[in-house]
């Protein structure tokens, strides 16, 4: 498979570079900073330098040409304002749903967040700003047609990866990065995630099986 991964040097895109790269799949990951290049080559990944909040889905399709999933991993991280949350959360997830239709990239898998149902409409608060552009993204996402999955992970952390969640509409907690990877690069190959969304958490099931008994 061809995947290209936007949002290329997050924590947890790096490591999903490196695990569709070590079992054979082509990648590139879309990196903003020129800096993050050596980062995202390492993981055995192509490094693509595009800025989402600078370009058009004309732009970002001609990256597309040629790949058979794309994966939505950028966010505007802990320490920026609520305007990033509009313009990168939201914003560049719509664009590259809007890329994908016009390079015919039919899978989209989008990295989510827990609690987006529950976001206050009224707050302005940065947290709950993120909450409501990451729910706008969601919808968007979901009214295309496109073979789409929204996985929505709890409370992350940089545990090392046990191989085992839990999945489908949960309470809080939290999963490690290492795990969200492993569960991201099985729903790529996993027909039965299409058309889902889903919380995600550590739990006691094998990835495969708790992506197999999806509720």
């Amino acid at each position: 498979m061809r995947i290209v991964i936007a949002g290329g040097h997050g924590q947890i895109a790096l490591q999903l570079e490196k695990l569709l790269a070590d079992r054979g799949d082509s990648v590139a990951g879309i990196v903003r900073n020129p800096e993050h290049v050596g980062d995202v080559e390492r993981t055995g990944a192509e490094a693509v330098v595009l800025d989402l909040e600078h370009t058009d889905a004309g732009r970002l399709a001609e990256v597309l040409a040629g790949a058979d999933a794309v994966v939505f991993a950028a966010g505007g991280g802990p320490n920026s304002g609520a305007a990033r949350k509009e313009t990168v959360d939201k914003g560049a997830a719509v664009l590259l749903a809007d890329a994908a239709e016009q390079a015919g990239v039919r899978r989209y898998v989008m990295v989510s967040a827990m609690g987006t149902d529950r976001a206050d409409p009224d707050s302005d608060d940065v947290f709950q700003v993120y909450l409501r552009a990451k729910k706008a993204a969601d919808e968007d996402l979901m009214a295309r047609d496109l073979r789409w999955t929204v996985v929505r992970p709890g409370r992350l952390t940089d545990d090392p990866g046990t191989g085992r969640v839990q999945v489908g509409a949960l309470p809080g907690g939290a999963v490690p990065r290492a795990d969200v990877a492993s569960v991201l690069a099985e729903v790529l190959v996993s027909d039965v995630t299409v058309g889902r969304t889903f919380d995600l958490l550590s739990g006691h099931q094998t990835v495969e099986a708790a992506l197999s008994r999806l509720p």
